[in-house]
């Protein structure tokens, strides 16, 4: 009796210490946060009146313009996050905007054509005003976004993993900034604002749970400061190392406290995996994100019959043309050629892009009029020059290979009556063509520490300089535009009709779609992944080497070879860059090609 007495006291001394530790665990108090933020925009909004009242040219422009900068750098993770399309306004690139709904054009607005306006002074004092006051109405409407909802767990750790992203692929790249290079400094300045907002939320928990994560998270941080501090020129910037040694162990940390921390699960109707340790891993994206509803999660069965699929020429009405007659595994899914032929024998229009990773989009064709893998492989169902055949229909010629009868009942269920089943098993199959193992990605993530000196300052000069990454972006290095990858971007380059430079190509891409000026010329922005397997170069097939391709954004597109382009989107005149620069470009951008996708055998 006295033993079970002895039992039972310890029992409930033991629970009584259990809830006490629970009922030590510290709490959030998320309105701090949100605090935060919300004076950060009210410290924008002032600072835009101050500049104002400046002046465009004034002796203290450059200063309140950082200043408004700075202010909203410290709000965007929630700003953005609660309202993308306005926050993207407010800092996106100072472009004109096509609305499909009402068929005008929106002259730019935002920071970037403030920013526009007061470093090349080509700007109306009228014009000016009239930009700041937009911007400071941007500003209000995120501002009253903020108020009206409330930070949570499941918003504090999707802005911080989006802003996160965004010193990686955006800030140290110039996009933000592109004429004034504030982009470096202001990645400090993001930092110390996650220090601030980390220590105002959830620092007590993981001090409580795991105070050597603490120590390592804070001390990483302090790093990555100081190493901007002493290195803040942007020419000269070292994103390589910066990235790995500084960058990396942040986000490494910031999943880790996440799963300390306890209090979210991650949700998979982001771009993002959560879980992945940098945004240089084989899963740091998620590819159902990307995937139409009406394919989501393909089952084996379905990829592999989309495998069979994607080699077999009785798909086409000809039975002489295949997905794989264009999309050759050993060259990068692409052709090697500069225009493949069509079903007569006649070239096609463009040359053929890679599918290797294709899946990341949110456009498809060098046009951009599909919107869905699964539409642009409907279109080469039922384009006269390609497969040319009826998606509504289902002809039994592939059934001549006794097998499919097996992988269609096994993946299906039963025999298709249409071509949809068969385009949704393709469309599977291609969304599997993924690859991060490239000798940049393992020596990205600090896996091997074989770049070269070479390779590294072409991936600064990517980067920096030369301002690949602004189009292309980080680590997708296509024209997904980060950190929501709900648009692919298109851009107006002026590509020239042959090598020589001598007249522009008479292709006008995505103008067919609303026969509109603005878009005379304008082409999606393709991957420079893999571009060693993919040449030739362009839409059109014009340059063979990644030298040539080089040599024409140095010295500034269509544009700077004399073509008239009124609405080229390059960010730059010319680059300036020297020889050595472009040759570790081109060093750099072979470091791209990835072994495992080569590895696939059929």
């Amino acid at each position: 009796m006295k033993t079970t007495i002895k039992v039972l006291s310890l029992l409930i001394i033991l629970t009584s210490c259990k809830k006490n530790e629970e009922k030590m665990e510290p709490s959030i108090n998320w309105t701090q946060a949100q605090t935060y933020y919300i004076n950060n925009l009210e410290d924008a909004i002032r600072y835009l009146d101050s500049l104002k009242a400046e002046g465009l040219n004034g002796n203290k422009s450059k200063h309140y313009f950082a200043l408004t900068r700075a202010s909203f750098k410290k709000a965007e993770p929630y700003a953005s996050y609660l309202n993308p399309e306005v926050g993207h306004r407010a800092n996106g690139p100072a472009l004109p905007i096509y609305k499909e709904d009402t068929g005008k054009i929106t002259s730019p607005i935002g920071l970037q054509k403030i920013e526009e306006s007061i470093y090349e002074q080509e700007t109306s004092i009228d014009d000016f005003n009239e930009e700041i006051y937009v911007t400071k109405g941007l500003f209000y409407v995120l501002k009253k976004t903020i108020e009206k909802r409330d930070l949570n767990p499941q918003r504090f750790f999707i802005a911080t993993h989006q802003q996160l992203f965004r010193i990686v692929s955006l800030a140290i790249s110039g996009f933000d900034t592109p004429v004034s290079h504030l982009g470096i400094n202001e990645t400090k300045i993001s930092l110390e604002s996650l220090q601030k907002v980390y220590s105002l939320t959830i620092q007590a928990i993981i001090q409580n749970k795991d105070k050597s994560l603490d120590s390592e998270f804070q001390n990483n941080l302090s790093k990555a400061i100081q190493f901007i501090e002493k290195n803040n020129d942007f020419d000269t910037f070292d994103r390589f190392t910066f990235t790995r040694d500084y960058m990396n162990p942040i986000t490494r940390n910031w999943v880790n406290i996440r799963k300390v921390a306890n209090i979210w699960e991650p949700i998979d109707t982001e771009p993002f995996n959560f879980d992945a340790p940098t945004f240089f891993e084989n899963n740091t994206f998620n590819v159902s994100y990307f995937t139409p509803a009406t394919n989501l999660n393909p089952s084996e069965k379905q990829i592999k019959l989309g495998e069979k699929l994607f080699s077999e020429p009785k798909l086409s009405a000809n039975q002489d043309m295949a997905c794989i007659s264009c999309h050759i595994p050993s060259k990068g899914y692409a052709d090697g050629l500069a225009l493949n032929l069509d079903n007569k024998g006649n070239p096609l229009q463009r040359n053929t892009p890679t599918l290797i990773n294709t899946a990341f989009q949110k456009s498809f064709f060098l046009d951009g009029r599909s919107n869905s893998l699964l539409d642009q492989i409907s279109l080469v169902f039922t384009n006269d020059k390609e497969f040319n055949t009826n998606v509504h229909e289902f002809s039994d010629a592939i059934l001549t290979d006794s097998t499919y009868v097996k992988l269609f009942k096994e993946a299906y269920g039963s025999l298709p009556k249409n071509n949809k089943a068969i385009i949704k098993a393709i469309s599977s199959y291609i969304a599997t063509l993924n690859g991060f193992n490239s000798k940049f990605d393992k020596n990205i993530r600090g896996e091997t520490n074989n770049f070269t000196e070479e390779e590294k300052l072409g991936y600064n000069i990517f980067m920096g300089k030369a301002l690949c990454a602004t189009c292309h972006f980080i680590p997708l290095t296509n024209g997904t535009v980060p950190p929501f990858f709900n648009e692919t971007e298109k851009e107006v380059i002026g590509v020239p009709e042959t090598a020589e430079n001598k007249t522009l190509d008479n292709d006008l891409g995505f103008y067919w779609k609303f026969k509109e000026d603005l878009h005379k010329g304008m082409f999606k922005t393709p991957s420079v992944r893999n571009v060693t397997l993919t040449e030739p170069y362009m839409h059109n097939g014009v340059y063979n080497t990644l030298e040539a391709v080089v040599d024409f954004y140095n010295l500034g597109g269509g544009g700077g070879l004399g073509f008239d382009l009124p609405h080229q989107t390059l960010p730059f005149d010319n680059l300036n860059l020297t020889a050595k620069e472009q040759a570790s470009l081109v060093a750099f951008m072979k470091t791209l090609t990835d072994d495992q996708v080569n590895k696939r055998s059929y």
